[in-house]
């Protein structure tokens, strides 16, 4: 016998596929005595998205998160997903960070690091290796499987050998976009055992529905470790069920020996807890075969989708889908994954918004083209890079020789807020998200969005509706008052965003999406006494492409600046873009200041030609 050993994603990857990420802590904890009976090779809990929407979504510490599932689940390895060099972010930390942020992730409870790298640069992967090395933790070196002009068996053999070069204690395959084939998988894993002696995991989606397929196949070709997810949470954009898969190999050469009825039983309590997570569910979780052509992640096409929808574009969708590979090619090829898969695919949307490609660039891609985030897989296109960069020089080096430690700057920025070496960890990961969590915590206001949209009382007075709204990024806290019956002709309302007053007038609660069911729809968003910013209408508006968060205003009043000056950076979907200036001139206004949520057609800067 030769028995295949099995990672469930059930507490990770699977519900980030599905749901957005948005399984609170308490939905876990029922179960984990049962999850821990069933002789889990490892369960995978923490990494990802889960540490960003803890803090950003669901107001959860995530270092409490996994010190409650570590005693919850005492007899399992515990396994996180760690972005190498960019830990759980979306930049380059120093090396101080990265070997801190592993102690610290050891000590609360991971017995296994899967590390991998957006663009495969095992450069950026030595330090997180060396880190989890020297905590006596499982060090698992990731490839990241693509296809691409540029990729091939060969060159994922050499990484492997590279990778056992480092001291890694296995190999993970990861396909998160769903792009292996059974007979690819075949080859590869063939090629994979006959270069190292490491056992090699596979992690693959089932966007394409394939990955069932896939483990088989690498199963016969000598793979004994791979990923499924609890049915309930499985398929689609996920993994292959665990159950399935128990199920297929049992009374073969290749048994699991786990409990079908006891896994049963769990797949049984997460569809119960599924219904609750049912605003956050994607469209686009089902089979989506155009994955092979387009390699779009499902939870990239989601992301993309909510751009759209806040732009009112989503009939652009196809022509997205169609920019993406075009981007991806000029930029060398990379994997889409994060962040990757956020730079070519915001980008993306810009090159479509903008009717012309590369009219706006991203910060990240102009990051991307200075090689900060390592070697480009392929030839970049050079056009492309001039008008990113002009004529700075390109780095060729490990883009973290270039940072100087951060930990002790960290903490003075902080201060008192925190409590201890993982608070600090949480705001170097995300310094404004995490800054907001920790004062929201010490003012004892820690406030999940809600899983229901609140339901509205159609009486002569509205009673108090109250709830949270996420928008570009930032959350508000949204109480609604008002008087009048709903049959009146019109009424007004009282909005308090943030304990901020203001009165609306409104035909109907349906004009603010919430109709007499509660439920949210696309309305048209409420139009207030009064607009914060005047309508862009003249050459010298400086307005936005697409909605955001203003990073930083680069100018101010008095100042000349000139056509093509970066004067604003805002973010969108966690990417920053210079806006500039689009004539010579003076800025007589500025209606922005940092933090400042801001949409298409607002004047944000007036500037006056000179």
């Amino acid at each position: 016998m030769s028995k295949v050993h099995i990672t469930d994603t059930i507490l990770r990857d699977a519900h980030q596929s599905l749901i957005a990420t948005r399984m609170r802590t308490e939905d876990m904890l029922p179960i984990c005595d049962k999850l821990d009976q069933v002789g889990f090779w490892s369960l995978e809990v923490w990494g990802g998205a889960t540490f960003d929407a803890c803090i950003r979504f669901l107001k959860e510490d995530p270092w409490q998160r996994l010190r409650q599932l570590r005693a919850a689940l005492p007899n399992t390895r515990l396994q996180m997903l760690l972005r190498g060099q960019n830990l759980l972010g979306y930049r380059h930390y120093s090396d101080d960070v990265v070997q801190a942020f592993v102690e610290r992730a050891a000590d609360n409870g991971i017995d296994v690091f899967r590390i991998f790298d957006a663009l495969n640069d095992v450069r950026n992967l030595r330090v997180a290796i060396e880190a989890v090395k020297k905590t006596g933790k499982h060090a698992q070196g990731t490839i990241c499987y693509t296809t691409s002009p540029v990729h091939n068996t060969q060159l994922f053999v050499e990484m492997a050998k590279e990778l056992e070069a480092m001291g890694c204690d296995s190999i993970a395959v990861k396909d998160m976009a769903g792009l292996l084939t059974p007979y690819a998988t075949a080859e590869l894993i063939d090629a994979l055992h006959a270069a190292t002696k490491l056992n090699i995991h596979l992690h693959s989606h089932d966007t394409a529905g394939l990955a069932s397929m896939c483990q088989l196949q690498a199963i016969e070709h000598g793979c004994r470790h791979i990923d499924t997810a609890i049915s309930t949470f499985a398929s689609g954009t996920s993994h292959p069920p665990t159950e399935s898969m128990v199920a297929a190999l049992r009374g073969s050469d290749y048994d699991t020996g786990l409990d079908l009825e006891l896994l049963q039983q769990i797949g049984m309590y997460f569809f119960a807890v599924r219904k609750k997570y049912a605003r956050f569910e994607s469209e686009f979780t089902g089979i989506d075969t155009r994955v092979q052509v387009n390699q779009i992640p499902g939870g990239m096409i989601s992301n993309l989708a909510n751009q759209l929808k806040e732009q009112g574009a989503i009939e652009r969708m196809n022509e997205v889908l169609a920019e993406v590979p075009r981007v991806r090619e000029d930029l060398g090829f990379p994997p889409l994954v994060t962040p990757t898969s956020q730079i070519v695919g915001t980008q993306a949307v810009l090159n479509v918004l903008t009717g012309a490609r590369y009219k706006n660039i991203s910060n990240e891609v102009k990051f991307y083209l200075q090689g900060r985030y390592g070697k480009a897989p392929g030839l970049v296109n050079a056009a492309v890079r001039q008008q990113a960069i002009g004529n700075e020089d390109v780095i060729d080096c490990r883009p973290a020789d270039l940072l100087s430690a951060e930990m002790t700057r960290l903490k003075e920025e902080i201060g008192a807020l925190a409590e201890s070496a993982e608070d600090v960890l949480t705001y170097a990961m995300f310094p404004e998200v995490g800054r907001n969590f920790l004062e929201e915590r010490a003012a004892g206001k820690l406030v999940p969005e809600p899983l229901e949209i609140p339901k509205v009382n159609e009486c002569h007075t509205v009673t108090p509706i109250e709830f949270n709204v996420t928008m570009h990024g930032e959350t508000y806290h949204i109480r609604i008052n008002g008087t009048g019956h709903g049959a009146e002709g019109q009424r007004p309302f009282y909005v308090s965003v943030d304990g901020v007053p203001e009165e609306i007038l409104l035909e109907t609660l349906e004009e603010i999406g919430i109709d007499n069911r509660g439920n949210n729809d696309s309305t048209p968003p409420v139009k207030s006494k009064g607009s914060k910013r005047p309508r862009a209408k003249e050459p010298g508006h400086v307005t936005t492409s697409m909605p955001g968060t203003i990073v930083e205003v680069l100018v101010k009043v008095g100042d000349q600046v000139k056509a093509g000056d970066p004067v604003l950076v805002t973010e969108a979907m966690k990417m920053e873009t210079e806006v500039q200036a689009p004539i010579d001139g003076k800025v007589v206004a500025v209606h922005v200041a940092k933090g400042d949520s801001v949409n298409p057609d607002e004047t944000l800067i007036e500037l006056e030609a000179v």
